[in-house]
């Protein structure tokens, strides 16, 4: 099952588009739009075809079959490239520049002035180690480094391949927040990462791929609606009164004790109601009631497997 794109301004088109490697298919008869403004994640284990993806997208490396459009162009013919950035998972810069000639550059290239090159160094939180060599830059530092440089110019279009990777969590938030900062002016983003639970509230719309192929895409609800899995509800009680809560769901619905008062179950969306209405008739020790439904990391599982190496 693939969700139907709503928007009708997409801003990247890819129609049956294939490439294989000798007897290998990195990317294999994918279908997928990808419209203008909106955040969208690839997700899938190693050597599921994200990167080669962002790769036939960039204009790196052309498809064997098939047609690829970055506003309405070929990605190897489109004569806009300011208007996309991409930050690659290993970030690779000379280690003799400090920060700040790296940055500016990369403004060059891009005819912007110097003042810019200031704004983007503070955004990442690298203004003190401006004048430094980047050769003393920590791989967390080089990331950000990595997202200044992609962000020169405010770009259209930006790709990001597991750009998280070495960020401590507080830089993680830092670096969603301006992603989303981003978003908020009309920017498009495409993020391949492995770090299912941070983007899985930050995206608009998620794309699993496995073994080249495109299994489904479409929003964190219309993925849930399609998998059908159950939810999970947790209840707190009184320490020593999870017995009542047992007895309450006995014998329709298995549960799972964690401590003397904490006690968790899985239902499925049709049964809700009908358990919620049980413990509600529980007279005395319940203190909370969490509904939680299936994580990204679930949905990630029931698509595409066990195989997964995330």
């Amino acid at each position: 099952m693939v969700a139907v794109d709503q928007i009708k301004e997409p801003i990247i088109t890819l129609r049956n588009v294939s490439k294989h490697y000798r007897n290998h298919y990195a990317v294999d008869s994918l279908d997928l739009c990808i419209n203008k403004g909106e955040s969208l994640a690839l997700i899938g284990h190693n050597g599921a075809g994200k990167t080669t993806l962002l790769k036939l997208i960039l204009g790196l490396t052309r498809s064997d079959t098939g047609s690829i459009k970055v506003n309405g162009q070929e990605p190897w013919q489109t004569s806009d490239r300011k208007s996309i950035a991409f930050l690659p998972e290993i970030v690779s810069f000379p280690n003799s520049m400090t920060g700040k000639e790296l940055i500016k550059f990369y403004a060059r290239l891009k005819n912007l002035p110097e003042s810019e090159c200031n704004k983007q160094l503070e955004l990442v939180g690298l203004t003190d180690a401006a004048s430094r060599k980047v050769g003393t830059y920590s791989k967390g530092m080089r990331q950000r480094l990595g997202l200044a440089q992609a962000l020169l110019g405010e770009p259209e279009l930006i790709l990001l391949d597991e750009p998280t990777s070495g960020l401590d969590p507080s830089l993680r938030k830092k670096f969603y927040n301006i992603i989303e900062d981003c978003k908020s002016t009309g920017t498009t983003i495409l993020i391949s990462s492995h770090a299912l639970s941070e983007i899985e509230t930050r995206i608009d719309r998620i794309a699993i791929l496995k073994r080249g192929r495109l299994v489904i895409h479409g929003t964190l609800d219309e993925l849930r609606a399609a998998a059908n899995l159950p939810v999970q509800i947790r209840v707190s009680t009184v320490t020593g009164q999870t017995p009542i809560v047992s007895d309450a769901l006995k014998p329709e619905t298995p549960f799972r004790k964690f401590n003397d008062h904490c006690i968790e179950f899985d239902c499925h969306q049709d049964e809700k109601l009908h358990v919620l209405k049980n413990l509600s008739r529980i007279p005395s020790g319940v203190t909370d009631i969490e509904i939680l439904p299936p994580r990204l990391d679930d949905l990630y599982i029931h698509f595409a497997g066990e195989e997964s190496d995330l």
